[in-house]
Formats: structure tokens, C-alpha cells, sequence
């Protein structure tokens, strides 16, 4: 999973600055500042859990690849899908209802963070 989760990491670490360039070069002009605004916040999101991915890769080395680290990167990683994709589909489309989704990656997040946190404190 180490490996995995350093791919992952790296790959939506790639996205995110190639969604954000996207977003302030193509899409500045075709967005409302509230839906630009939206946008961003999804480039944001997206970017710190893509460095927080790997994050739990290293960890996972340090702790022996722990179940718990392994379940909180697959939980970061929906959340990025969740949060993030929600977001960009949301600003791109303005279709509201995709908002509902994105408490749904928030989740994700939390649940990534926290068992982050109970790994360490269990090794």
C-alpha cells in the first residue's frame, strides 16, 4: 500500500496544480466569481490531501503499513473524489445539487485524520 499511496499522492498532487492552472487561465472568464470561487476551493482541498496522501504513505512505512493508515488513505482518496469532484463538476456545470455530495468527502477527510491520528497513537 505504500507504494500506492505515494502514486496516488503524487498523481493528484499532478492534477491539482493542472486543475488550478486550468482554472486561472480558461476558466476566469467563464466563471462567476461565486463558481470560480468554488472552483478553487475544490483545487484547494484537492491539493492538501494529495500531499496528505502521501503522508500516510510514510507513515504507513514507519508503522508497519497499519490497517488503520491504510484505511485512512483510501478514506482521503474518496474524499478527494467526493469533495474535490463534486466541486469542479458543481462550478463547471452549476447544476446545485452536486453540493450535496461534497459533506459527503468532507466526511471522508475527517474520517482520514482521525484515524491518522488513532494509528499513531496506538504504535
Amino acid at each position: 500500500m505504500i507504494k500506492i499511496f505515494v502514486v496516488l499522492g503524487s498523481l493528484n498532487a499532478f492534477l491539482a496544480v493542472a486543475l488550478g492552472a486550468f482554472g486561472a487561465h480558461a476558466l476566469k472568464a467563464k466563471l462567476s466569481k461565486e463558481m470560480l470561487e468554488i472552483y478553487q476551493t475544490g483545487v484547494q482541498y484537492h491539493m492538501i490531501h494529495a500531499v496528505g496522501l502521501i503522508l500516510i504513505a510514510l507513515l504507513a512505512d514507519k508503522l508497519g503499513n497499519s490497517t488503520l493508515v491504510n484505511i485512512s488513505g483510501w478514506s482521503m482518496m474518496i474524499g478527494i473524489v467526493l469533495f474535490s469532484g463534486s466541486l469542479y463538476v458543481l462550478s463547471l456545470s452549476g447544476i446545485k445539487i452536486l453540493g450535496a455530495i461534497t459533506p459527503l468527502g468532507g466526511v471522508g477527510f475527517l474520517l482520514a485524520w482521525v484515524l491518522i491520528a488513532v494509528a499513531v497513537m496506538k504504535s
